[in-house]
């Protein structure tokens, strides 16, 4: 594959713009780097754009015959629309910890499920970043929320860039070189 990659479809890139907003937004509130900025402040944009909108555009990936991208958006279009609507509620630490390590689980599927490097990349970081807050969560460990949420942070970057790329015709894979080629021992 050269550098370039098509566009893809309208809907995979509106999708990755959506996710990578979602999980900037999501991210940066558990780092605390911004002065004032909270998860909570997190929550609108989870439930509209990553819970409504990226559910809607994984409906549309589906009718457009693109699976793997349908289950990615819908699934995790549930999951920000479920932890919108259940922010601030009244569960114990051990549940939403237990939500937490359920959706890490479908990060870690659609990780797997393959695609390009930055789809399998995006998903492996967001995946690192719900493992380390569930565990932060059944720990109440505030340093392990802020590690988990820079991984949330850079998953949401590589997202953003990869629908950028998709729209700009930027570089989308890393170069590999030829077999053989490669750096020779000298004596």
């Amino acid at each position: 594959m050269d550098n370039d990659v098509s566009a893809g479809s309208t809907t995979s890139i509106v999708g990755r713009l959506a996710l990578g907003i979602t999980l900037l937004a999501f991210g940066l509130g558990y780092t605390n780097v911004i002065n004032g900025v909270s998860t909570a402040d997190a929550v609108s944009i989870a439930h509209y754009v990553g819970g409504v909108a990226l559910f809607l555009v994984g409906l549309l990936a589906f009718r457009d015959g693109d699976t793997a991208t349908g289950t990615a958006f819908t699934a995790f279009g549930a999951l920000w629309f479920t932890w919108a609507v259940s922010a601030g509620g009244s569960a114990s630490d051990n549940a939403a910890g237990l939500f937490l390590v359920l959706f890490a689980l479908v990060a870690l599927s659609v990780a797997l499920a393959g695609g390009d490097q930055l789809t399998q990349g995006t998903y492996g970081l967001f995946f690192v970043s719900l493992v380390l807050l569930a565990i932060a969560q059944f720990a109440g460990n505030d340093g392990l929320s802020k590690v988990g949420g820079w991984f949330g942070v850079a998953a949401g970057a590589v997202a953003w860039y990869s629908a950028t790329a998709a729209l700009a015709h930027w570089p989308t894979v890393l170069p590999r070189r030829a077999a053989g080629r490669g750096v020779t021992a000298t004596s």
